[in-house]
């Protein structure tokens, strides 16, 4: 007959203890850890640093005018500006299926044709949303006022990196020194042949097979851009970041083609 050692016994069911402790504990620890991470990923545009910022932004100035570049080599090739665009398969699908385009030679997102990359926005200076592309905003000191421009918009960036993009293109700052930065003002949505009262117009306006350029159109408040001493009036602003009253949201715009 074998006698069990009641010291034993006891000592192992310790360690049993011990051992689940220890695996509860690192299930835990992996769970907050898990949740710091992805606390500090949804909060990384408002604490980036200055020196990511500005890389940030030259990233998007440079991607900006790619874009502005692939429109005008289309437009000397001879397409009508009615005729440009901007479909990709990581596209909205509104702006169409680039696979379906026997003629891509007007596709901006194309080696037939305007040859740029498709790009997604980079890492914490917006909400995640991609470019978009209108027709309905006529944009101070480009083109002629009675016409809208085509741009290049990226929606919904943050307060910082509007205030650094407009620093780098002397638009006023909404920090530390109000009352910047430009403004899009009135709070109309878009419908019908009405683009609204923001330059991000939304899926209405997307610039594709149905909609290009808006005739009645949207203007901004010209007097919150910087001025032209010599005329009074707002000097040419190719790019900015506009803070639309509807919302209110930051956009940040580079002009493609000014008409």
């Amino acid at each position: 007959m074998i006698v069990k050692n009641p010291f034993l016994l006891k000592q192992r069911c310790g360690e049993t203890g011990n051992v689940l402790f220890i695996i509860l504990l690192a299930i835990v620890l992996i769970g907050a850890l898990t949740a710091a991470i992805q606390s500090s990923n949804r909060s990384e545009g408002s604490n980036i640093d200055a020196e990511t910022l500005v890389i940030r932004a030259s990233e998007v100035q440079r991607y900006a005018s790619e874009l502005e570049r692939a429109v005008t080599f289309i437009m000397q090739n001879g397409a009508s500006e009615s005729d440009l665009r901007f479909a990709h398969p990581d596209a909205h699908s509104d702006y169409g299926d680039l696979s379906a385009d026997a003629d891509p030679s007007d596709q901006v997102f194309h080696v037939s044709g305007g040859g740029a990359s498709y790009r997604a926005a980079p890492g914490g200076i917006n909400d995640g949303s991609a470019w978009e592309f209108y027709a309905g905003t006529h944009i101070p000191g480009m083109g002629t006022a009675s016409r809208a421009e085509l741009i290049a918009v990226l929606p919904n960036v943050t307060q910082a990196f509007c205030d650094k993009i407009n620093e780098i293109n002397d638009q006023p700052l909404s920090l530390p020194n109000p009352p910047g930065p430009p403004e899009d003002t009135g709070a109309s949505a878009a419908s019908g042949s009405d683009p609204g009262a923001c330059l991000n117009i939304g899926a209405l306006g997307r610039f594709d097979d149905t909609r290009q350029f808006y005739t009645i159109i949207n203007t901004m408040d010209e007097t919150t851009f910087t001025q032209d001493p010599n005329t009074g009036a707002a000097a040419p602003a190719p790019q900015a970041c506009v803070k639309c009253a509807i919302g209110p949201a930051y956009h940040f715009y580079h002009v493609l083609l000014a008409r």
